[in-house]
């Protein structure tokens, strides 16, 4: 028989509809579900569905039957709860072996039956594994939310003997549906390669997810972006979606997955939302004209149905499959991708990813006195605060000698769960006991980082931990330390960890993108001369890391760096940005810092900065010597960060105060320099459109040059915010007894984007000169963007966005558009946007006028143009102009040539 890898290529395949609405049709009885076997069990059994397998197989055969009859190519086995978890409501767990092996067989002998009869439309048997009724993502005990009522282990044990038999029963894949809780798929595609390695049979593995509100997010809280990044490292033949919503709703989840997906893509929805009854009321006509628009669009390659589908829904879905092509699959990402509840993708526009270090037992005293005492509350309280500061990943560390490291991290990483503020970022798990890490590993429903493996106790350990660390689907930092000890040369670092990415790529199965080296950031200025390479020899096994071994990245602890000037905080946090500059630009990307620190590379005085640069690159013998002569002055600049002095910046005229209060995120001068300005400047938004809008794009180049990063830009937009938040009232009282609005304005941050100063700012600029603002706020899905639209009849929709994935999403929104006829002006911004994109990706999709604009003051100027019927026809034939041009030199710039063999091949041939 033809493979289900085979099938799926050549053709659309139909699953097969609800089991559970078809069962209800025969009106069985608790004799029916008991049979004469189970008589004496305990307890209800009727509704236990699965049990019908053994009690009633000719109703189970039944069904199977009509779905065949119907054209399913794939039915489901009668297993969805047949696992022991979920059995033990019925007494019924030690049955779990006999129900998935008869439900296999069942399927098995009908599905043959029908291959027989049309060997050109081969059947197949899914096997069905669902969700389980318990989680081990959340606490059932909201007393409790470090509780767990299942743990990772319990349940991949339980998902094992249910795969086993499913596998020895002969299903032709396991499919795990209804996924709400990522962790518990987890342990599903664990336990499906434990369960093909027992039986020896490897079976296409598919994945059905169901979204639980229409924000896109699982019952766990993760977005879908986050739940592919969680599952990435199992070898899936298929993603979907089931459940929850009918075809309507769950549309736009479905293109999202499309998309981004490197998978098959499946989806079989409710039919349609139940009723007040529980029922569902679409037919199978209203759900086909439904199904049809995924068919014609491209978006599904497994069709069928779930709650309230029958025999004839899928009937309807027959033809229309068979007159569709298979949607073939995107290419996978060759980025790093991690996730807690939302992904972080990190890629070269990231510019440098960071990791919160102060989590740590072993770097905190407050942290490890917290835990010592047991104040989780509070120390939840800094994982917090980190996140707030912008670090995108945090780092859990609970090494001590007095602590039990595996119950404090198992503890504390289930409390993080219960706290969505803190989950939305990824774990970096980080302990020098394998034990430990492992632990944490089996309560994590994202994508983490293990902290980390070495080379330090042998290739055949390593290996082990790196499998095991593909094995939960994490990413893993790799230190530069082998059998002879830690890397401290040039040489050791680049020898150690080239053979380490040979034997994780060759022999463990890990993504290079998945590898992060940790070139080992020692101390420098220690006044040992061995000790003066260092840091030089860091940033140069770091570029030489990043061009010779493809897609593995680096990180480093930057902290360990300045350990010989303990208690000069100024000094080290100087030395921490110069170090970063330089490591950076050589390719480290990721790294262990505190997001808090507040000293810039353009803070750094001249001197300061060449003594420290001297040190750090080793570019003088006395470097040490200087650099400690100049730690004793640092003293005094220490006490500016604290804020017990003024600092010098506060001497400079009015605007470039305003602008440093943005560029060092410290809003305690606003109100001050705020009124002096309103006495200055004829408006208050002449002030944000001015020195704050200035302060704001020196940031942005500022960032670009890799002189701040990203916990420090979040404190610009905070210090931003503020500033527009004291000059609101004003601005209002100025727009008191306007005449008629300018128009009416949509504004969003487009959906996955959380991030709002820009499009406020926007808001306030635009308010100011007359626009009415209908602010739908931030992580808004296109299909509400387009909806409203409609119904508050704006003239305009401003879309905004800070973070690269943006991009894509506002495409997204422009096509809908597009879709519901609608004829107005669309305006980008946003920090990530540029002209070329706009060009590019978005305006092609879109007829109306698409503008990019770069900041907020572009933005009264150019809807005034938009709102005037005849400024807007030229506009429009000037944005066309520019944007065909940006296409045809974009074109020129990438364009594909051919080697010279191949030219001459290709030549024309005239006799």
């Amino acid at each position: 028989m033809k493979p289900l890898t085979q099938s799926v290529q050549e053709r659309v395949l139909v699953l097969d509809g609800a089991m559970g609405t078809m069962i209800q049709r025969y009106n069985l009885t608790e004799a029916d579900f008991r049979g004469t076997r189970f008589a004496g069990l305990p307890g209800q059994m009727k509704g236990n569905n699965d049990m019908l397998c053994l009690t009633r197989p000719d109703v189970v055969q039944d069904i199977h039957r009509k779905y065949l009859e119907a054209g399913a190519d794939i039915i489901e086995t009668n297993t969805f709860n047949a696992t022991s978890v979920s059995q033990a409501d019925y007494h019924t767990q030690d049955l779990v072996r006999d129900i998935n092996l008869q439900g296999a067989r069942l399927a098995r002998a009908l599905a043959d039956e029908y291959t027989l009869r049309t060997p050109h439309k081969p059947r197949y048997v899914a096997g069905s594994v669902g969700p389980t009724n318990k989680t081990c993502s959340m606490s059932p005990d909201v007393n409790n939310p470090a509780f767990r009522a299942l743990t990772f282990d319990e349940l991949c044990l339980a998902y094992t003997e249910q795969m086993t038999a499913l596998l020895q029963g002969g299903v032709d894949a396991l499919l795990v549906e209804t996924i709400f809780d990522t962790l518990n798929a987890k342990a599903a595609i664990c336990a499906a390669q434990d369960a093909m390695q027992l039986t020896g049979r490897k079976v296409p593995l598919m994945l059905s997810v169901t979204v639980a509100d229409q924000g896109g997010r699982t019952l766990s809280g993760q977005t879908l972006d986050a739940f592919l990044a969680s599952v990435e490292h199992a070898d899936i033949f298929s993603v979907g979606l089931n459940c929850s919503f009918g075809a309507a709703q769950m549309k736009p989840f479905l293109e999202h997955l499309a998309a981004r997906a490197p998978y098959y893509i499946s989806v079989y929805p409710n039919a349609g939302l139940p009723n007040s009854l529980g029922e569902y009321d679409q037919t199978p006509e209203q759900m086909a004209l439904e199904i049809k628009e995924f068919l014609d669009e491209g978006l599904v390659n497994i069709v069928g149905g779930c709650c309230g589908t029958t025999d004839e829904y899928i009937a309807r879905f027959v033809p229309l499959a068979a007159a569709t092509l298979p949607r073939v699959p995107v290419a996978p990402s060759a980025f790093l991708r991690l996730s807690g509840l939302d992904r972080l993708e990190v890629k070269p526009e990231n510019n440098f990813v960071n990791v919160g270090e102060r989590c740590n037992v072993a770097g905190s005293r407050k942290f490890l006195r917290l835990i010592g005492e047991k104040k989780y509350s509070e120390a939840l309280g800094i994982a917090r605060k980190q996140v707030e500061d912008g670090a995108q990943v945090i780092d859990i560390n609970m090494d001590d000698g007095l602590l039990d490291a595996r119950a404090e991290m198992v503890n504390f990483l289930n409390l993080i769960a219960s706290e969505p503020d803190i989950a939305r970022v990824p774990v970096m798990i980080d302990s020098s006991d394998w034990k430990v890490i492992e632990a944490g590993l089996k309560c994590l429903q994202g994508k983490s980082i293990v902290n980390s493996i070495s080379l330090k106790e042998g290739e055949e350990r390593f290996l082990e931990h790196a499998r095991a660390v593909r094995r939960y689907g994490a990413a893993v930092v790799v230190m530069a330390f082998d059998e002879q000890g830690q890397a401290d040369t040039y040489e050791r670092r680049i020898e150690v960890c080239a053979r380490a990415y040979r034997l994780l790529t060759e022999q463990a199965g890990l993504a290079p993108q998945d590898i992060i080296f940790d070139p080992n950031v020692l101390a420098i200025a220690t006044g040992m001369d061995e000790h003066a390479n260092y840091a030089v020899d860091f940033i140069r096994a770091t570029r030489w890391i990043r061009e010779n071994l493809p897609g593995a990245h680096v990180s480093g602890g930057v902290s360990n760096l300045s350990f010989a000037f303990r208690g000069n905080n100024y000094l080290r946090e100087a030395m921490h940005a110069v170090f970063l500059y330089h490591a950076i630009e050589a390719g480290m990307d990721m790294g262990i810092v505190n997001p808090a620190s507040s000293v810039l590379y353009t803070d750094i005085s001249a001197d300061l900065l060449e003594r420290i640069e001297d040190v750090i690159l080793n570019r003088r013998p006395d470097a040490a010597e200087r650099l400690l002569e100049a730690a004793h002055s640092t003293q005094n600049l220490s006490a500016k960060v604290a804020g017990t002095e003024v600092p010098d910046w506060r001497k400079a005229p009015l605007e470039e105060r305003l602008q440093q209060s943005l560029i060092k995120g410290i809003s305690d001068f606003l109100e001050e320099d705020l009124h002096e300005a309103l006495k200055t400047y004829a408006q208050a938004v002449d002030i944000i459109e001015g020195p704050l809008m200035s302060g704001m794009q020196r940031v942005g180049n500022l960032f670009g040059e890799g002189k701040m990063f990203l916990p420090q830009v979040v404190k610009t937009a905070r210090t931003m915010k503020a500033a527009v938040a004291i000059l609101r009232p004003y601005i209002e009282a100025g727009k008191a007894g306007r005449g008629t609005s300018a128009g009416r304005v949509l504004l969003a941050t487009v959906k996955g984007d959380v991030h709002d100063i820009g499009k406020n700012i926007v808001s306030v600029v635009m308010s100011c000169n007359g626009y009415e603002i209908i602010d739908l706020g931030v992580m808004v899905p296109a299909e509400v963007i387009v909806r409203r639209a409609i119904e508050e009849k704006v003239d305009m929709v401003g879309l905004s966005g800070l973070i690269t994935p943006s991009l894509e999403e506002m495409s997204h929104v422009a096509a809908e558009m597009e879709k519901a006829g609608l004829d107005i002006p669309l305006l980008i911004g946003g920090a990530t946007t540029s002209r070329l994109h706009t060009a590019l990706k978005i305006a092609p999709v879109y007829h109306a006028p698409v503008v990019h604009l770069k900041d907020a003051s572009q933005n009264a100027g150019m809807a005034a143009r938009l709102m005037n019927p005849d400024s807007r026809v030229a506009l429009s034939n000037e944005l066309n102009e520019e944007y065909n041009r940006l296409r045809e030199e974009n074109a020129v710039k990438h364009q594909e040539t051919v080697p010279l063999e191949k030219a001459r091949e290709n030549r024309l041939k005239l006799f």
